[in-house]
């Protein structure tokens, strides 16, 4: 009955408040709005055009290896990629060779939301995980820096604006000891924690059951990922003009792209203004979110007010880059490749 009761109120709290709303759910109020402003751009799939360098502006099914390789190598941490059924040997001694050593973080070349994206600690686990994905892959060094944040950058095709319009800062999912509870009941305690119940008892099996001493912090994931129970906050008091400035520099040389998030990490808030400290781990296209919206804080029709924005301004880019030559990807072909990768 108790365990009844625990899986009723992780349903009545994700129902009603709307940063735990299923994602397909948040987004489809602006399924109309999406609607008119394909009708002013005379196209159902206006935005593949936003970000023309991309495989499909960026929607699904990009290579993150070939979007990495557009960005300065300054910006990046030390990267590997691999195709499939690539040995575990060759794996470590390639990553060796590149100066990347264990634990590191190994991630799908073709992937969405956090899928596939994994800390590994040693050889053993590096086998499980090659054994069980059969796809390319990269692997990139496991930063240490302290900061992790999803940045949403743009720019207008001509020239005319550029800027940041969201800063995201990431909160990792972790629980605190109080010397009584055991791991276990302190994951059923956190909301947050608690609809990630089934994959943490599996990834901390041998200590699931055993008191957490008092003040003790355990921290229960490191991928940055908000599927992953990583807590995102609104940070906008960090977006100034110099944080603009810096990512005009580093997206200068980035042909074919003008609107996204980089999810990178950071050694303290100043590298944001600076660059100094600054570690890109990711590039993503038309289909980023501001991710500052998921706020627990956030206002929900503030959210959607900055989504309709965020769409608006696609649209606008895409229509600039169609008047100078970028071709829109026709419905049916669209159609068709969305079938076939969600296959």
């Amino acid at each position: 009955m108790k365990n009844l009761l625990w899986k009723f109120k992780l349903v009545v709290n994700k129902w009603f408040h709307y940063e735990y709303w299923p994602w397909v759910l948040f987004y489809l109020p602006c399924l109309p709005y999406y609607l008119y402003l394909s009708i002013k751009a005379r196209s159902f799939t206006y935005f593949t055009a936003v970000n023309p360098g991309f495989y499909l502006g960026g929607l699904f099914g990009e290579s993150k290896h070939d979007i990495l390789e557009l960005i300065p190598k300054a910006f990046l941490p030390l990267t590997c990629y691999f195709e499939a059924s690539v040995s575990t040997n060759n794996v470590v001694t390639k990553c060796q060779s590149l100066g990347i050593y264990f634990p590191f973080i190994i991630k799908p070349d073709v992937g969405e939301r956090g899928n596939g994206v994994e800390k590994i600690n040693d050889i053993q686990e590096l086998e499980a995980y090659l054994e069980s994905n059969q796809v390319s892959f990269l692997i990139q060094e496991y930063l240490t820096h302290s900061l992790e944040f999803g940045v949403f950058y743009y720019k207008m095709p001509d020239g005319s604006n550029s800027g940041v319009t969201s800063i995201t800062g990431k909160e990792f999912l972790k629980v605190t000891g109080d010397g009584i509870a055991t791991l276990e009941q302190l994951v059923r305690r956190s909301l947050r924690a608690s609809y990630q119940y089934n994959r943490l008892s599996i990834k901390f099996k041998n200590r699931w059951n055993v008191v957490v001493a008092l003040g003790e912090e355990i921290l229960l994931e490191t991928i940055g990922n908000h599927s992953r129970g990583t807590m995102f906050l609104d940070f906008k008091q960090l977006n100034t003009i110099e944080v603009s400035k810096i990512f005009d520099v580093i997206t200068q040389d980035i042909n074919g792209f003008y609107y996204g998030r980089f999810d990178l990490k950071a050694t303290s808030y100043e590298s944001l203004s600076t660059g100094i400290g600054l570690k890109i781990m990711e590039l993503n296209g038309v289909s980023s979110e501001p991710a500052h919206v998921y706020d627990p804080r956030y206002n929900v029709f503030k959210a959607y007010k900055d989504v309709f924005y965020h769409m608006k301004l696609a649209n606008l880019i895409a229509k600039q880059n169609y008047k100078l030559g970028s071709e829109r990807v026709p419905f049916f072909y669209l159609l068709k490749q969305l079938i076939e990768y969600f296959k």
